[in-house]
């Protein structure tokens, strides 16, 4: 056994030097085929480009906000004076809660149908993925709009959190839905497979082999959805209001990014505003952390 490990160690050693160029390897394969060094430049640039300007973003609403957060900017009570931005971060949290515990099973179930169940070629799925992709691209003022004319006025349920969380269910639906389907695609069919061989059912293994290995792009979605309603001010300024207070759930009340575009719209407290930018960036990063912890431990079981 000792002598079989001896001799394959070497092996895989060899293999991996030769997998391995060098730079001037890499110099002369692009002075051969000049089309794939140009190719590398632009992939370099674009990565350079890209990092740089999310840098700068960063930098700069860190740099602008930092100096003005004060503890008045985090009092319990909005004034004109403070213009705290507390109730707003709560009704953030509110929302992003209200609108996940809604959307997020009715896209991973949709998915799951659409994977597991529907029949390949049926008209039916087509008609959903239509849909699903047309309502990625309709703009967040006209959800707003419906929101306020369906939710708001035909239900009665008036400027409310309940009717914001709704018309953002709306919004986030398809990309989770679209999400959560790819990430059920990708499972190999040998683990569904294996599965049926040892004698498990169809929902069974949906739900303990299928479900875990797709969590990682599954959660992905809800990254997606959740920067999205923590993003959101054209729907919410015609469904949940602008009213800077901590309600219950049929009050009106603004979230953080309804907060920083009613101060600077004001032009009153633009360095309260940029403040409210750190929060929310802040506040996003820690929300894609926990997830990104969340989607590793399930990952590993």
């Amino acid at each position: 056994m000792q002598t079989n490990t001896a001799v394959v160690e070497p092996t895989v050693e060899n293999m991996k030097k030769r997998n391995q160029t060098s730079t001037a390897d890499r110099i002369r394969s692009y002075l051969r085929h000049p089309g794939s060094g140009v190719l590398a430049l632009f992939t370099i640039g674009a990565a350079i480009v890209t990092f740089a300007v999310l840098l700068f973003l960063v930098a700069y609403i860190l740099v602008k906000g930092i100096p003005y957060l004060t503890p008045d900017l985090f009092s319990l009570e909005y004034t004109s004076d403070n213009v705290s931005l507390m109730p707003s971060l709560i009704n953030t949290f509110i929302m992003t809660v209200l609108s996940l515990v809604i959307a997020a099973p009715l896209g991973i179930f949709a998915a799951i149908y659409l994977v597991e169940y529907a029949k390949k070629g049926n008209k039916l799925v087509q008609v959903i993925r239509i849909t699903a992709e047309t309502l990625s691209g309709i703009p967040s003022i006209v959800y707003g709009l419906f929101g306020m004319l369906f939710f708001v006025t035909a239900l009665h349920w008036g400027m409310s959190l309940l009717a914001g969380a709704c018309t953002l269910v709306i919004m986030v639906l398809p990309v989770i839905m679209r999400t959560a389907e790819e990430a059920l695609k990708a499972v190999p069919d040998s683990y569904r497979e294996a599965s049926f061989g040892l004698g498990a059912g169809k929902l069974r293994t949906i739900f303990t082999i299928v479900l875990p290995s797709a969590v990682p792009g599954i959660l992905a979605g809800i990254i997606l959805a959740i920067g999205r309603i923590i993003g959101e001010t054209a729907a919410l300024l015609y469904t949940s209001g602008t009213v800077a207070q901590v309600p219950n759930l049929m009050g009106s009340g603004r979230t953080l990014a309804l907060h920083m575009y009613v101060l600077s719209s004001e032009g009153l407290h633009m360095n309260q505003a940029s403040a409210t930018a750190v929060v929310i960036l802040l506040f996003v990063l820690l929300i894609n952390g926990l997830s990104g912890m969340v989607a590793k431990r399930i990952a590993k079981g």
